[in-house]
C-alpha cells in the first residue's frame, strides 16, 4: 500500500496508559494490522503529560490516523483497512489530479 505522496506510510497514534487492559488489546490488534498493512504505529502514554490526561483520561485506548480520531475503546480491524484504503486512495488521486493538471 502507497502510504503518502512521498511514500511516508500512514501513521496510527495510540494513546494509553499502562494499567490499561483495553489498551493492551488495541496494541496487539493492531501490531498484528501492522504486520499485514503498511503503517507505522505511534504509543503515547497519557500519563506522562498532565494535559494528555486530561484529554483522554476517559477515552482511552483511543487512535488517530493522521490526527483524526480512527477509534474510542476497541480496535476494529475492518475499518482499519478501509480507512487506509481510503487515505492511500486519496494521497494518490490528489497526486495524480495535481501532476496532470
Amino acid at each position: 500500500m502507497t502510504g503518502g505522496e512521498q511514500g511516508t506510510p500512514p501513521r496510527i497514534t495510540l494513546y494509553t496508559k499502562n494499567d490499561c487492559e483495553l489498551c493492551q488489546v488495541a496494541k496487539a490488534t493492531l501490531l498484528a494490522l501492522q504486520r499485514e498493512l503498511a503503517f507505522d504505529l505511534d504509543e503515547i502514554d497519557i500519563t506522562t503529560a498532565p494535559a494528555l490526561y486530561d484529554a483522554f483520561q476517559l477515552e482511552i485506548p483511543v487512535g488517530y490516523l493522521d490526527d483524526r480520531k480512527l477509534f474510542k475503546y476497541r480496535v476494529d480491524p475492518a475499518r482499519i483497512r478501509r480507512q487506509l484504503q481510503r487515505r492511500s486512495r486519496w494521497r494518490i488521486g490528489g497526486w495524480l489530479a495535481r501532476v496532470q493538471s
